[in-house]
This record gives structure tokens, C-alpha cells and sequence, in this order.
């Protein structure tokens, strides 16, 4: 079935790409991407043999860990920094908040530029405050460059998770911590078995948000570190993008992709039943 064909002077790739499908049926056929086959579950069985997969899961879920912990220990305490009326709290509120709106790719290459060895921002304030001796590339090691993406995901979710968990204190009644003050509980009393028990759904719909999109981080590992170094960071996400739009192994990606997905519903489910209000139960 043929088509119309483009004209124009100058015309790009993607141009002959368009001009080839005016002539083909298919446009597998144009790109190359081979006829298909049906394999069944041949994409499944292959990812069990795929040691590259493997290893972005791990590094994945220690990156989960620990951006998890940072971010509500990080979250939850500015919230309380934050809850009560205090003069210039709207102004921490607003900075604390602000690099929530930045994208994920415009922090990346902010956080790209801090990290530069040469024209960066932490080597040289570090040499200058005598913290180190010579410039040290922040990430040119695993060490330091999982640490500084780290941190930057913090810097900037941090907020997110602070309004979260800031909601949760608010809708405490004030009285239960009058109360618990006139019978001599402590602070951390109070923390513990007032505050921590009355923001269990807010921490839970926190955790599960942080550990999703922890899960399925890719912008700032492609931007800051291109999977370096040495392919040591490479994330879950990052080898499916790899093998789907790298190696335009398509059907083996969307399979590595379910694949993800299952393993999120069940983190998510269990998340869940741990944080699951006791006297629901009854």
C-alpha cells in the first residue's frame, strides 16, 4: 500500500525514515527491527540468565535503602521543624519546599556542575575549609558518586515528604500531648507513642511513595553518571532503557519491565500490611 511521499529540500534521517514507510507496510521493515516471532516465555527465562539485570536490581534496592531513610528521616524531621506557628515559618516552609518544583533533570545537571572537579562548587569550598588536601573527583568512585547522587535526591524530595508527614501532625489533637506532659511523659515519649502511632497513614502512603519512585530511578543516575563507574550504578530502569531503546530489544525490555512491576506490588502489599493500623484489625 503506498503513500504519499515527503519532499523537501535538506531532508534529515528522520525524513528518509518517514519517505521509507510511505513504501513499506510495516515500518519494522524500514527500522529494521526483524519480522515477528513468537517465543512464548522466552523473554522471562532469558532475564533469569541476565546477570546485568541482576546486579541493577541490587544496586537498585540498596539505593532504595538508604534514599528511603534519608528522605523520611530528612522529611519527618523538617516537618516537625516546620508544624507550629513560629514567626518566618512560612519562609522555611517555601525554601524547604523549593526544590521539590525543579525537575529531575534540571537537579541532575545542578548537581553535575556542583560535583566537577575543576569548576564545581564542593572540591574547591572543600579545600578551602581544609577538608581535603587535593581536588578529589566526587565521581569518579562508587563510594562517592552513590553518595552524591544520594544526597542530591534528598536535597530536593526532601520537602515533598516534609508537607506528607507535616499533614499528619497537624491533625494530632494537642490535647493527647498536653495530656502525656502533665503525666511526665518525655519528648521522645510523646514521639513515640503519640505521634509516631496518629501519623501511621501519612508514613505509609511516604514509604511507599519513596520506595516506588527509588525503585524506578533513572533520570539522575543516566544524567550525573551515565551508569558509571564502571557500569556500578547502572539501575534497574537504566538496563531496561538499555535494552529496550539501546539494543532495541523491545519485547526482552517490556518483559524486564512486568517483571519490575511484580516486584513493586509486592513491596508496595508489604508495606502495607506493616503499617496497617492494629485496630483496624479488630
Amino acid at each position: 500500500m503506498g503513500g504519499p511521499a515527503l519532499h523537501r529540500s535538506g531532508a534529515g534521517p528522520r525524513d528518509r525514515v518517514f519517505r521509507a514507510a510511505g513504501r513499506h507496510d510495516r515500518l519494522d521493515v524500514v527500522l529494521q527491527l526483524g519480522a515477528h516471532r513468537w517465543i512464548g516465555f522466552g523473554n522471562y527465562l532469558a532475564l533469569w540468565r541476565d546477570h546485568g539485570y541482576w546486579n541493577a536490581l541490587g544496586f537498585t534496592f540498596r539505593y532504595t535503602i538508604f534514599a528511603t531513610v534519608g528522605l523520611l528521616g530528612v522529611g519527618l524531621a523538617l516537618a516537625l521543624f516546620v508544624e507550629k506557628p513560629r514567626p518566618g515559618v512560612g519562609l522555611y516552609r517555601t525554601v524547604f519546599f523549593l526544590p521539590v518544583v525543579i525537575g529531575f533533570a534540571s537537579a541532575s545537571l545542578l548537581w553535575t556542575w556542583l560535583c566537577n572537579v575543576d569548576s564545581g562548587l564542593f572540591t574547591p569550598l572543600a579545600q578551602k575549609l581544609g577538608l581535603i588536601a587535593s581536588p578529589v573527583n566526587l565521581l569518579a568512585s562508587f563510594d562517592t558518586a552513590f553518595w552524591s547522587v544520594t544526597l542530591m535526591v534528598i536535597w530536593k524530595m526532601s520537602g515533598f515528604y516534609m508537607i506528607i508527614l507535616m499533614s499528619g501532625l497537624q491533625s494530632i489533637p494537642a490535647d493527647f500531648h498536653e495530656a502525656a506532659r502533665i503525666d511526665g511523659a518525655t519528648d521522645w515519649q510523646r514521639f513515640r507513642f503519640i505521634t509516631v502511632p496518629l501519623i501511621r497513614r501519612p508514613l505509609a502512603l511516604a514509604l511507599i511513595l519513596s520506595v516506588t519512585g527509588s525503585m524506578l530511578a533513572f533520570d539522575q543516575f543516566y544524567i550525573i553518571l551515565a551508569g558509571g563507574p564502571q557500569n556500578q550504578t547502572v539501575t534497574a530502569v537504566y538496563w531496561i532503557f538499555n535494552q529496550s531503546f539501546v539494543s532495541f530489544r523491545l519485547g526482552y525490555g517490556a518483559a524486564l519491565s512486568v517483571v519490575l512491576l511484580g516486584i513493586l506490588l509486592v513491596l508496595s502489599l508489604i508495606q502495607l500490611r506493616l503499617l496497617k493500623d492494629p485496630e483496624a484489625k479488630r
